[in-house]
């Protein structure tokens, strides 16, 4: 069953957020929208932490475009692994991000212009700061979980390590406790496209009204390669030629499109372009270089976690070369190391690291499971 159309709401909050970097910020808003109804103890909260490209449309219809349907739509809604008959789902767009929060495309109010390269450095560990304000504003005490993939996975991680006593359960998919060296060069080549685009005009492209898309295309497109599995692509592509018929030469020296994955490559960072901000690309992308919880603690992933207070669900999907299933089970043994209640997943999925994204019975049965038991355990606290 769908949501239907949902409309977000815009929270503007007047104290300064102080910032990991030494920054803060003040006066920022973000955008959030709801699913579900908060009952009367506060204690059937979700929150829904969104990945890199994602937002606060989690799930149902935008008010402003039908058409676009929410992220994670196949999860959460009546009926569905995270139903919503049940809980009250609250999704955040992130500080920095481009979809209506406070990010570089918005106005400084010191300048009166974008803030552009100016636009100070967020962490994960802000934004869950910034999602506990949230928190706060709907009067939450206690989340009954907090859930994401991927990037929202690793804010699942820092909530339970920042907020012990502010959430009940932490749901960590297709996610990693911190970055390989291999991850951490692919976002820097991603990086690397964007700022060496001539329209970048060093992040203050927005008052030479143009766009650094050529950059923007590349790192999606190298994005994307890494969301797939080998044997995904295979399927999808394998190595069809676009070459019109009656061509006269078997190769193609104008180096245009020929091969279908090239043609899906390009129309995925054609689409990015169109929608993503470039500065809000870089800062998502350092941010996701800069989580690593156990580097203050002697590199010791359990010692970290020792003050974790939540129960956990880690999945991870078999294909996935970007977060492996060893990077799950780097969580899972730190949080046993702690004896804190575990329960993971390991799906055998041929999607990459996109498998978190899409319907797969055996994934989606292990959640319905699992909220169950948190929906059971709200009921017996009654």
């Amino acid at each position: 069953m769908s949501l239907g159309v949902v409309t977000p709401i815009r929270l503007s909050f007047a104290e300064p957020l102080s910032l990991q970097s030494g920054a803060s910020i003040a006066n920022y808003e973000l955008v959030v929208e709801t699913y579900g109804q908060l009952n009367a103890k506060k204690d059937n909260a979700v929150l829904i932490c969104h990945a890199l490209n994602a937002s606060h449309h989690v799930a149902g219809l935008s008010s402003d475009n039908p058409d676009n349907v929410g992220w994670w739509d196949n999860m959460v809604g009546p009926g569905k692994p995270v139903d919503t008959n049940r809980f009250f789902v609250i999704g955040v767009n992130n500080l920095g991000s481009c979809f209506g929060s406070t990010g570089p495309m918005s106005i400084n109010p010191a300048t009166g212009k974008p803030y552009g390269a100016s636009f100070p450095v967020v962490t994960v560990e802000d934004w869950v700061n910034a999602q506990a304000r949230v928190a706060d504003h709907f009067e939450i005490q206690k989340f009954a979980a907090v859930m994401g993939g991927s990037l929202g996975g690793m804010q699942a991680m820092a909530w339970g390590m920042m907020y012990p006593d502010r959430v009940a359960n932490c749901v960590v998919v297709a996610s990693t406790p911190k970055l390989s060296a291999q991850n951490i060069a692919f976002n820097e080549v991603a990086r690397s496209a964007i700022l060496s685009d001539p329209d970048f005009h060093g992040g203050d492209y927005y008052a030479h009204g143009v766009v650094p898309r050529r950059g923007l295309r590349v790192a999606r497109m190298i994005g994307h390669i890494t969301y797939l599995s080998d044997d995904d692509m295979a399927e999808k592509f394998g190595r069809e030629l676009r070459r019109p018929e009656g061509a006269s030469s078997e190769y193609n020296f104008s180096f245009d499109v020929e091969f279908e994955v090239e043609s899906y490559l390009r129309y995925q960072g054609e689409k990015f372009a169109d929608y993503f901000d470039a500065n809000t690309y870089l800062h998502i992308t350092r941010a996701l270089d800069y989580f690593d919880p156990a580097k203050a603690h002697g590199n010791n992933l359990s010692q970290a976690m020792a003050n974790v207070r939540a129960k956990f669900l880690v999945i991870s999907f078999s294909t996935d070369w970007r977060f492996s299933p060893e990077r799950s089970r780097e969580v899972v043994k730190a949080l046993l190391d702690n004896k804190l209640d575990v329960t993971y997943g390991e799906i055998d999925a041929p999607h990459g690291h996109d498998a978190f994204l899409l319907d797969d019975a055996r994934y989606h049965n292990l959640v319905r499971a699992y909220f169950e038991q948190i929906a059971g355990g709200l009921l017996d606290a009654r």
